[in-house]
């Protein structure tokens, strides 16, 4: 497997855990209080687009030729520590 196949499923095994985790955390949202259960929903679909723009990244990175993959992979890694930050925010508030 070359690096750049190793990069690629690495960054979708990451996506994939982060995805599974939100779920879990949504479920968790669900039991809290009604007022705090508004701003979790809010949280919850900011990160739901943040997941969607990491994926689409990593579906443009899968395609990406020699010539723009350096450039694509650093535009993946801030899309997907953006993502990750969010979730850890989101997580230390429940």
């Amino acid at each position: 497997m070359s690096k750049r196949d190793e990069y690629i499923e690495t960054v979708k095994h990451q996506l994939d855990e982060m995805n599974a985790n939100m779920n879990q955390l949504e479920a968790k949202a669900q039991a809290a209080r009604e007022d705090a259960r508004d701003k979790y929903k809010e949280e919850l679909v900011k990160m739901r687009q943040q997941s969607k723009l990491a994926v689409a990244k990593l579906d443009e990175l899968k395609t990406a030729g020699e010539e723009s993959w350096d450039n694509i992979v650093t535009e993946m890694e801030k899309v997907r520590d953006a993502f990750v930050h969010s979730f850890r925010y989101f997580r230390s508030q429940l």
